[in-house]
């Protein structure tokens, strides 16, 4: 499969660029083109009770990402890590998403140290 992005990120990386996280990795990450699972946007656009202004900076964010939309073979690498990790769902298929690009997924979500099998790059935010 070939991307058109630098790095693949989680959720929690997009919120912290949309809520300009003070953080020099926040910062620096922003600067690069982003690839983020179509979970990612389910999860960003299905806040309970979002305002008008909160969709359109989501908007905003994810017309500058590449959403990846689930496909077969994110799919069975989605079970797999699954069955293997007892991960969510959602975890188990943004990690599959960037496995099956060979990128390293970059998160701020400590649950996902338990998958072996994947590059995950878990960044460190409390620290400067």
């Amino acid at each position: 499969m070939a991307q058109k992005f630098d790095f693949f990120v989680d959720t929690n990386i997009l919120i912290y660029i949309m809520e300009r996280y003070p953080h020099p990795l926040v910062t620096q990450i922003s600067n690069f083109t982003l690839g983020t699972s179509v979970i990612t946007e389910i999860e960003l656009f299905g806040k309970k009770n979002i305002s008008r202004h909160e969709i359109n900076a989501v908007r905003n964010l994810l017309n500058d990402c590449e959403i990846i939309d689930l496909n077969d073979t994110i799919k069975e690498i989605a079970i797999s890590l699954k069955q293997k990790y007892s991960i969510k769902t959602f975890d188990a298929i943004i990690a599959a998403t960037a496995k099956a690009f060979n990128l390293p997924l970059v998160t701020a979500d400590k649950g996902f140290k338990k998958i072996e099998d994947a590059n995950i790059v878990i960044l460190d935010l409390l620290s400067t």
